[in-house]
This record gives structure tokens, sequence and C-alpha cells, in this order.
């Protein structure tokens, strides 16, 4: 059986795992045949882990050229030009920085036009399944409460501009409420399951969002709940940080790998 040929865009802490488990745990299957950074060095760094030789692209689209397979792993604010292109080419891609495409439903009609996929995992929630079946009637609210310390949000614009001293906060507080779309816009490391909520639950008019930070939090919670008129859902997510990278929950990698399994197996477990 022909190896589906993997490239894959942004080579971070989540792009290294999944580059490991492409090359050991689904070896069987595909091949990793080339890796892109904006920052080369990771490139090559990644490379040299990997002990492989040929896999630096020196651009998106030579990546894209390479692959039958794109997996973005760089950023919200890349994510949709870097889909764009693969499906334009007529490629599949995996898309891990989901907030990105929030907005761009063309992504979606460009892929059914070229008979291609687009590949969104759940991330660092649970409930994606059940919102999928309640969007097939009438979802009437989807709120996401997430709960993170307050390293997770360091660096952010969001943060800066508003002048928020996170090293001054010693109590519970609430950083953000609003709507999904100003979330994603806000803090687009750190959010992009709200996105995909919205997405599968068709619903961005009232998918609502409240980030929350404490000291005291040692874990990334996310708390949702979906009101339908089909019933309701609740579920919450206590998810341990990447040990690489403090603003994404080692959930979310863990979900790459397991879509990225379902992807490639027969059985089919799951809406």
């Amino acid at each position: 059986m022909r190896k589906i040929k993997i490239g894959i865009v942004g080579c971070g802490a989540i792009g290294t795992e999944l580059a490991k488990r492409v090359c050991d745990e689904f070896k069987d299957k595909v091949r990793l045949v080339s890796l892109f950074d904006i920052e080369m060095e990771k490139v090559f760094g990644l490379q040299s882990i990997l002990k492989k030789k040929r896999l630096v692209a020196l651009n998106l689209d030579d990546l894209i050229n390479r692959s039958d397979l794109v997996i973005e792993t760089a950023s919200a604010n890349s994510s949709f030009e870097i889909a764009k292109k693969v499906v334009s080419a007529k490629k599949d891609v995996f898309v891990m920085s989901v907030g990105g495409l929030l907005g761009h439903p063309e992504i979606f009609s460009l892929a059914e036009e070229n008979n291609c996929f687009v590949y969104l995992p759940s991330g660092a929630i649970c409930g994606v399944d059940g919102l999928k079946a309640l969007s097939l009637g009438k979802i009437k609210r989807i709120t996401l409460t997430t709960k993170k310390p307050p390293q997770a949000f360091k660096g952010l614009s969001y943060i800066l501009k508003n002048r928020i001293n996170l090293d001054a906060i010693k109590e519970e507080t609430i950083l953000f409420e609003g709507r999904v779309n100003e979330a994603v816009l806000f803090f687009p490391q750190n959010i992009n399951v709200a996105a995909t909520l919205s997405i599968a639950g068709k619903n961005p008019e009232n998918t609502f969002v409240r980030i929350i930070t404490s000291p005291e939090y040692s874990k990334n919670t996310h708390e949702i709940e979906i009101e339908a008129e089909s019933g309701n859902i609740y579920t919450r997510c206590e998810n341990l940080s990447h040990p690489e990278n403090p603003k994404t929950s080692y959930l979310a990698v863990l979900s790459a790998i397991a879509t990225l399994k379902q992807i490639l197996e027969p059985v089919k477990i799951g809406t």
C-alpha cells in the first residue's frame, strides 16, 4: 500500500511531537517528507532530532508539492492562508490553529470544489461529537469558560495593550468575556477550542467565551455548556500543559495524534 506523504508546517513543540509520532507510531502507513517554519533554525533542529535527511523545505510551496497531507501547527495568524494554499493545490490539510479559520467558511467550499479534505481535531476539549449531533437541530447557545494560570497568557498583545500585570494577579480574575470571534482575535494561541466549537456547532453568533486566570490554577480547564432544542450538554476538561509550551494543553497534542490515527485506520469511532 502506498504510504501517505506528510509535510508539517511549524516546528515548535506540537510540530515536533507530531513529527516524532509520524516517524515512529505511524511509519507503516505514512512517510514524513517535508518540514517548514519561518524560523529555519527550528526546521534544521527538528530534522536533526529525527535523524533524517532532505526534510527541509525552503518555502511553503515546496512543502505542499512534496506532500499528500499537510499538517499546520504554525499559528492562528497564518493557518487560513496555509490551508487555502494547500486545498488550492488539491491536497488535504490538517489544521491545529483552528482559530485562524473562523470567519473564513470559503475554505470548506474550496476543499469541496477541489475534492480534498480539511481535518480539524477536537483539541483540548471533549463533547465535539455531541455538539455535531446537536447541530443537526437548533442550538440556542454555546458557552466556553476557560481557566488557565497567568503564565499561559504571557506576551499576548491583549494583555500588553490593556496593561494587565499578570504577576500582580493574586486571586481568580476574569480577563475576557465576549463573543467567540473577539476571543479568537485577542487570544489566538490560547483559545483555538472556541473556534472549533463555533465551527462544529455552526453557530458563531451564539457562541460565547469567558477567560479566567488565577495563580492557584495548576491546570488548563475548559468548561462547555451547550443548550439546544434536543438537549443540553455540559463538559469539563482539566488538562495539564504541554511540557514544552505552557500555552497549549497536552490533550490538544494527543487529540491531533488521535485524529491522524483515525484518518489512517479503517475503523472510525464517534461522529
